[in-house]
């Protein structure tokens, strides 16, 4: 019964275009919890299944096999009806609609919230109040993040000293390069997706560029 369990419940997870770290952190349990879950090493309980539902997963379906008659797939991110301390709301925006100058997202149109276990974040040296969500957009990260991921992003990290996957501003527009800090302090932007070239932006041209956060976590559809 548990391995029937365990099935429905990957079913509906693949159906919602989730990722097993996705679904985990939204029901409030670990990566390894997931895969026990989906595998029928154990039982999910109260607590996750009630977060999940949230999210759109039939746990009628789950577990009884059958639909509920109102499961449909829903947008990433519903909003909790009601707060819960251990959860952290995250803005997440469009990439594409959120165009305005400066590490600031105040104003900016919010496509959804998610809500993120607290202690999951912190795990991931995450400050909750220090990070927003945004939607891929376009190929040039391909492989690392596809058009309609949506990745969360640490706005306290900007250093890019250590080679990583950054959100900039780039004349304007935002945008998400692989960055690297070279000699001279200049920075080299790189896009996974081998079809596009490399750009360097020189220290003379470093006022066009501003470095607004570190891409931390990637929530994607499985492929």
């Amino acid at each position: 019964m548990k391995m029937v369990i365990g099935e429905r419940l990957k079913e509906e997870r693949e159906r919602l275009g989730l990722s097993q770290t996705a679904l985990a952190l939204i029901g409030g349990v670990g990566k390894t919890t997931q895969i026990k879950y989906e595998k029928g090493a154990s039982s999910p309980d109260s607590s996750y299944l009630s977060a999940v539902s949230d999210e759109g997963v039939d746990i009628f379906y789950v577990l009884k096999g059958q639909r509920s008659g109102s499961a449909t797939p829903q947008p990433l991110g519903v909003a909790l009806n009601e707060p819960s301390p251990e959860l952290s709301p995250v803005k997440m925006y469009d990439i594409e609609a959120a165009a305005g100058a400066g590490r600031s997202f105040e104003g900016e149109p919010i496509k959804t919230i998610l809500h993120f276990p607290s202690s999951e974040l912190a795990e991931q040296g995450l400050d909750p109040a220090q990070v927003v969500g945004v939607k891929v957009r376009g190929d040039s990260m391909l492989g690392t993040l596809d058009d309609g991921d949506w990745v969360l992003v640490d706005r306290s990290n900007r250093d890019p000293k250590q080679e990583g996957v950054f959100l900039l501003l780039v004349s304007g527009e935002r945008r998400i390069k692989r960055v690297q800090r070279l000699a001279g302090g200049a920075l080299y932007l790189i896009s996974d997706n081998e079809h596009y070239q490399p750009e360097m932006i020189k220290p003379q041209d470093m006022h066009d560029v501003e470095i607004l956060g570190r891409c931390e976590i990637r929530i994607g559809r499985i492929v």
